[in-house]
């Protein structure tokens, strides 16, 4: 019986990503279904009076260091092909995530998550321009028009803005958040905890 999971993520969090990254193998390794859960971070940061690590690390000696001792020891430990800080960081992401709740029921919609996350991620650029955001579509062979009309959409930016409050309601604070049921795990190194309590090891 399949588990689902949801992941509730913005294309802002490098966490989210690395998560984005690793996902696939839990799913192939258990019987877990993660389901994409499309949030706005900084919605949530406001509702919860929570911070970004880029501001909540700033002036701590040694933490922010720690930080990315930590990542480098994750990317050793799961494969990821492609990771890179974007320069252009912190980067808007209202207009991703507005496009992520347009393509959230359509065909295309992992081949969307996928393409947004690489352009923050993996081959990162200022996709907060609607330029570089639609040139981004194109080249990821999306429908462009579609998507960009799609995100002017009253009922799709208030779709985000629902999710958001509903991911604050259940208790989230932060992305990468995942719910097994109405069990809340935070962050990228949760998700060895969650392969295992569905029954997939580590």
């Amino acid at each position: 019986m399949t588990t689902p999971i949801d992941f509730l993520y913005d294309f802002g969090s490098p966490n989210a990503y690395l998560s984005h990254c690793v996902i696939p193998q839990i799913e192939a390794r258990t019987d877990a279904e993660f389901n994409y859960v499309p949030v706005l971070l900084g919605g949530i940061f406001k509702a919860t009076n929570n911070v970004s690590p880029a501001v909540s690390l700033q002036g701590i000696r040694n933490k922010p260091e720690y930080t990315q001792l930590e990542t480098q020891r994750w990317l050793k430990r799961y494969p990821v092909e492609a990771y890179e800080r974007n320069p252009h960081f912190p980067v808007n992401t209202l207009m991703m995530m507005r496009g992520a709740v347009f393509a959230s029921d359509k065909d295309y919609y992992e081949a969307y998550v996928n393409a947004m996350f690489a352009c923050m991620w993996a081959v990162p650029r200022k996709m907060d321009e609607i330029e570089v955001f639609a040139a981004a579509l194109d080249e990821f062979s999306l429908p462009k028009d579609d998507i960009l009309a799609g995100i002017q959409m009253p009922e799709v930016k208030q779709q985000l803005i629902d999710s958001t409050n509903a991911a604050v309601e259940r208790g989230a604070f932060g992305s990468p958040t995942f719910f097994v049921g109405d069990e809340i795990y935070f962050g990228k190194d949760t998700l060895r905890d969650i392969e295992e309590l569905v029954g997939g090891g580590a």
